[in-house]
């Protein structure tokens, strides 16, 4: 998987549990929960589309690497190597 591959899976799983939100005022390096003001139970939709999208297991203490855009794209660049 490519980066723009990676980062379009990313924002599309975002658009996806926050409808709403404006994602192109998303920084690469913004939290999802500072800026989309995504709670626990979003978050685990998004990483649970993340799993359905990519194929990529994402086990509970991979989380923490994926709380903004720069750190959810380089994760599932290197995990799909």
């Amino acid at each position: 998987m490519k980066r723009d591959e990676a980062l379009d899976v990313v924002k599309e799983s975002l658009a996806d549990v926050v409808p709403d939100a404006d994602l192109t005022i998303l920084g690469p390096n913004d939290t999802f929960r500072d800026a989309l003001g995504i709670d626990s139970l979003d978050f685990l939709r998004f990483v649970e589309l993340l799993t359905e999208r990519t194929g990529i297991r994402i086990d509970d203490e991979d989380t923490a690497h994926l709380t903004t855009l720069a750190d959810s794209t380089r994760f599932l660049v290197a995990r799909a190597q």
